[in-house]
Order: C-alpha cells, then structure tokens, then sequence
C-alpha cells in the first residue's frame, strides 16, 4: 500500500469521525438536556416500516436525519447584503478551520502497513500547537463577515460580541497551552500524547490533568467560550438578538453554522484529550500491549493495539463532549460585562500566573 493510500485512508477516517460524532452529539444534546429538565426529548421522528403500522422510533436518532434534510430543502434566501461575496464566504470559513485543525491530531499510536510505519495522524507536524493556534484564529473572520455583510443590526452587534469574545479567550486558551509546552518540552501532539504514557510514581499516569490542572481547567473554560456555547453564548443569544450573527443565515447556509459549531465540540474534545487526558493510552497500555507494576504483562497483536488505541481515543473524545454539552444545560448566561471581566480580569492574570510558574518548575527540574 503506497503512502497516498495510506495517508488518503487516515483522510476518510478523520471526516467520518468528525462528521459522524458532530452528528451523534445533535442527539446527545436534546436527549442530555431532557434528562437534565426531567423530560423524554427528541422521540417523535420515526422510519415506518413499508406495509405495517410499525414505527422504529430509535431512541429519537432519526431527529438529525430530519433536521438535515429540512436544512438542504429550505429555501436558500439571501437578504440585500453589504457584501454578496463575503456573505457566502462566512459559513465555509466556520466549518473548514475546524476540520483542518484536526490534521495535527494523532488517533492511535503506530500502524504497521508491510515494512513501513506510520503515525495515525493526518500531518504529523512538529509545531502542531502553533498549527492549532494559528487556524482556530480564523473562526473569528467567519462570524465578522457574517455579522457585517448581512446589513442586519443584531447580526452587526453578535459579530462585535463574537469577535471580541473570541479574541480575548483564546489569549487564555493559548497561555494554557503554552505552559503544556513548556511541561511536555515540545510542540508536537504526538510526542506530547507519548509522554503521558508513563507513570507517576510507578502507579499514577503522567496525563496532563494530574501535571498541569490549572492550566486543563484554564483550556476547558476558553475553549467553551471560543465555541460560543452557554454560558458564553452572548454573540447568538436569542432573547437579544435573533440569532446573532447568522440572524440572516437560511437553509444548509445556517446549517453550515450549526454543524460547524458541533464539529467544534468534536475538535475541542480530541484536543484536550490529546493534551489532557493522555490521547489515544490507556494507563499501563503501550505499543505492544498491557504492562502492569510487578512485570504483569500481556502482549497484544499490532493490529488489536491499533483497533484499542483508535478505540481509546474515541470513547474519550465522546465522554468530553458530552461533559461539554451538561456544562451547556446546567450553568446560566453571563451578562456581557461578566463576560468580559471574566475573561481579562480572572482566566488571562490566572492562566499568565500558571505559565510563569510552569516555567520556573521547569526550570528548576532541568
């Protein structure tokens, strides 16, 4: 198998993943939040079995099937907009950084093709946090283009609040990461993930939870307000205005928004698992198999480590992701003012305060 394949394989895996879990967590999120208000949620979308009364209900998975092609029927109206060109750029520059952003993530360790080796991970890039840093910056121009081209007031003010929003949290967000840097001594996501494969004192995982928790907590908080999801949702909050910045969005053109915002969950999650929460290992799992204290080893095929890693990785992503959407039904809407101060007045000072004592720990175990 050539190397095209190969890497075109990683491709196909990477937009199933994305697209395929961006779709279950639409579900999640209306079964979550029923459970969440005491209620049953989404179960009124069904598939009739042909010549029978019979309906497969599926626990309300149909609902998303439904909201997709309600979105692509829809008529595509485009208001007397500012711009037409930026207008219909906006919601590809919401989906496509996202997706990109998931070049640099490793999802499983070495797969073994013939004589060559290759790591799970589309580009595997050694300054991948400057890769992520770099192209999550764009989402900002999405929601700017979108708010001022729609000529719309309340699209106008959800994109001035999501620019400022955005901009400030992610000074946060990058600081965290940056003092992950200084810990891990490396900017590659893989070597990162690698280095959280062993063990603190023989028993505990060297995870980025247990090394840096200021700096998990830090990343989660800013990552959930660069996503615009409650409790920092202010720049589409629909008792202020519509729908904020995508108010003049219609058919798949909003769709391309709301996708590109559960994408966003996806993204995030692998992320932090990457970071956080040791990737694609399990504790005392390595490349050929289980290693347990007292020389308790069990050897596993390199196929079985590969399905265990990919499969690892995948249940982590899940279980953040939905930890996201319970935050997003369970804690209010900040005023904007809180917001803000929030944003520079305690996470910026808390998360330079972490980097500067990341550094000097750094320095002193040299």
């Amino acid at each position: 198998m050539s190397d095209l394949a190969v890497h075109g394989f990683f491709m196909l895996f990477a937009i199933s993943f994305l697209m395929g879990l961006a779709t279950v967590f639409t579900w999640v999120e209306r079964k979550q939040s029923a459970i969440t208000s005491d209620r049953i949620g989404a179960n009124r979308c069904y598939v009739r079995i042909p010549f029978t009364n019979i309906k497969f209900i599926a626990w309300g998975l149909f609902h998303g099937v439904a909201d997709g092609g309600k979105l692509l029927l829809k008529e595509n109206f485009t208001p007397r907009t500012y711009d037409r060109f930026c207008y219909n750029l906006a919601p590809w520059l919401a989906g496509v950084p996202v997706l990109l952003v998931f070049a640099v993530i490793p999802f499983g360790g070495a797969l073994i093709v013939g004589e060559r080796s290759y790591v799970m991970q589309i580009a595997p890039l050694d300054a991948g946090v400057l890769f992520v840093l770099a192209i999550s910056g764009i989402g900002v121009l999405s929601t700017m283009l979108a708010g001022w081209s729609s000529n719309n007031k309340f699209s106008l003010m959800g994109a001035a609040r999501a620019a400022s929003q955005m901009i400030s949290y992610e000074v946060a967000m990058g600081l965290a990461l940056i003092s992950m840097v200084v810990t891990y001594g490396t900017l590659d996501l893989n070597a990162m993930v690698q280095w959280q494969s062993q063990l603190l004192g023989g028993l505990v995982p060297a995870w980025g939870i247990f090394i840096q928790p200021v700096a998990f907590i830090l990343f989660l908080t800013a990552s959930i307000a660069e996503n615009k999801r409650i409790p920092f949702d202010l720049p589409e909050c629909e008792s202020e205005l519509v729908a904020g910045y995508f108010t003049e969005y219609t058919a798949m053109k909003m769709g391309m928004f709301m996708l590109s915002e559960f994408i966003e969950i996806v993204v995030i999650s692998a992320l932090l698992v990457t970071v956080f929460l040791g990737g694609y290992n399990l504790p005392y799992f390595n490349d050929s198999g289980f290693a347990f204290p007292g020389g308790v080893n069990w050897a596993l095929p390199p196929w079985a480590v590969v399905v265990l890693q990919v499969g690892t990785f995948s249940i982590k992503t899940f279980l953040v992701g939905c930890f996201q959407i319970q935050v997003r039904w369970t804690l209010p809407r900040f005023r904007y003012d809180q917001l803000m101060s929030f944003g520079w007045k305690f996470l910026l000072p808390l998360a330079a305060i972490n980097l500067v004592v990341s550094v000097c720990i750094r320095l002193l175990t040299l």
